[in-house]
């Protein structure tokens, strides 16, 4: 164990300590000592700078049923007994939630494996004129590309989080995560034809990082594809929602089956377990087991095993996203998928994604798809939690007899998600490195509001 780690260790236990000392029945503490450089460059100098260093910390006590959440960056031992007086006078005051509570320690995780995910790279951290390095190269590739007038933002950024986390059930673990990541935004034409677009990566580790060289060209590439666009006709067309976009689709259903959605009424998928809600042949896997992704971890924010599960399995939806309280709400059992900060308490959030990949290419579902529209980025949303109903303005690449022709913008998709995502056709694109690995996805007959 770490100094840093000890640190926090201790600082959770002793705010449960001051926590019972204040009269509270139970509690559960979470402490998080964070570092992050960001810099950004502008014609070739440093144009942004930010560095940031500290400890934040995060009590929750429930008396009987009531329950209350304070949180501080002052880790002094008076600050910690403040804080746990003040949340349970808090929580005396709060109304009685039946479903609130800490876990049963019957249902704590046993053990875990930290090392085995590789949340944190063991490299040296990047210095901050190795940061500005990465900004410039991806800028100076971006503008090497003829057409670009200039670079918006290039950007290159590192952080690492040490978590702990602690209860009065007797559970008490931690981690330490890492982050690296570079983007680039260009923009391409002049005037009022000026468009833009971007390329970024992020990873756990900095070996795995994209170079700047090929996210500054890509972006670059993608701004001018941009240009000239125009508008399509309106009517019902295919569409092809490119891999770099096709994730928010499933964000959507991933949406509808959390927990959080499903006990207060708002889903559309709230009464559709062990119904069709995708094709029959594809399944939704969710792994926080993954080595090196940003969605993994060896427990959730109540001390609960985390699991390897089909939310949907062969087109079919198995399973909601449960923290404790809402399954007890929904009468089911936790799905180990609780999350939170230290200015809150827990609510549901699903970790590694991947959606199965299909047996055609994306060029071959262009191909396949006749006359209609690849969507390549995606604007404003209008999203009916209820029914599905979606609507979201859209740009992209007019297909016409299965060829490219020419840029779109300023189109509106429409239809209901209930209706279409049993519909979607997967390529084999998705990128495995991805904490959501969803293809490129296309849907038949949706509708287009364009000239």
């Amino acid at each position: 164990m770490t100094d840093t780690t000890r640190t926090l260790d201790i600082l959770t236990r002793n705010l449960l300590d001051a926590a019972a000392k204040a009269g509270a029945d139970a509690s559960d503490a979470i402490a998080v000592d964070g570092s992050s450089i960001a810099i950004d460059v502008r014609g070739g100098a440093l144009e942004h700078a930010e560095r940031s260093e500290g400890v934040d910390i995060g009590l929750r006590v429930f008396v009987g049923r009531r329950s209350a959440v304070v949180s501080s960056s002052d880790v002094r031992p008076e600050t910690l007994a403040s804080m746990a007086e003040r949340a349970v006078a808090m929580a005396r005051e709060a109304p009685e939630d039946p479903h609130a509570g800490l876990a049963d320690p019957a249902q704590l995780v046993a053990s875990w494996d930290v090392g085995a995910l590789e949340m944190c790279d063991p490299a040296e951290d990047p210095s901050p004129a190795e940061l500005q390095e990465d900004a410039r190269i991806a800028e100076a590739a971006a503008l090497a590309v003829s057409g670009i007038g200039q670079v918006q933002s290039a950007s290159a950024g590192y952080g690492r989080r040490r978590v702990h986390m602690a209860a009065s059930n007797g559970f008490s673990g931690g981690y330490t995560r890492s982050s690296r990541s570079r983007s680039c935004v260009a923009i391409a034409g002049e005037g009022a034809t000026m468009e833009r677009d971007y390329d970024g990566d992020s990873r756990t580790f900095q070996s795995d990082l994209r170079s700047a060289e090929d996210i500054g060209r890509i972006a670059a590439e993608r701004a001018l594809e941009r240009l000239n666009p125009r508008k399509p006709k309106t009517g019902a067309w295919p569409v092809l929602f490119d891999e770099r976009i096709s994730s928010s689709l499933i964000g959507h259903l991933l949406g509808a089956i959390n927990g959080s959605a499903v006990a207060r009424g708002a889903s559309w998928l709230r009464d559709a377990l062990g119904e069709q809600v995708l094709p029959k042949g594809l399944s939704l896997i969710e792994d926080p087991f993954r080595p090196r992704m940003m969605g993994s971890r060896p427990f959730d924010a109540e001390g609960l095993p985390v699991q390897r599960r089909a939310l949907v399995e062969d087109g079919v939806l198995k399973g909601f996203t449960l923290d404790l309280a809402n399954a007890r709400k929904l009468g089911m059992d936790p799905t180990g998928n609780a999350a939170r900060g230290t200015g809150g308490g827990p609510s549901p959030s699903s970790w590694n994604i991947a959606l199965t990949q299909g047996s055609a290419s994306r060029d071959e579902l262009i191909a396949q798809m006749g006359t209609g529209l690849i969507v390549t980025s995606m604007i404003g949303a209008t999203i009916n939690p209820n029914t599905g109903d979606y609507s979201r303005g859209a740009a992209g690449i007019w297909v016409e007899n299965g060829v490219p022709s020419y840029t779109v913008s300023g189109v509106t998709i429409a239809g209901n998600l209930r209706d279409f995502l049993p519909r979607v056709i997967p390529a084999n694109d998705g990128r495995a490195y991805l904490s959501r690995v969803v293809p490129s996805l296309l849907v038949e007959g949706l509708t287009l509001a364009g000239e």
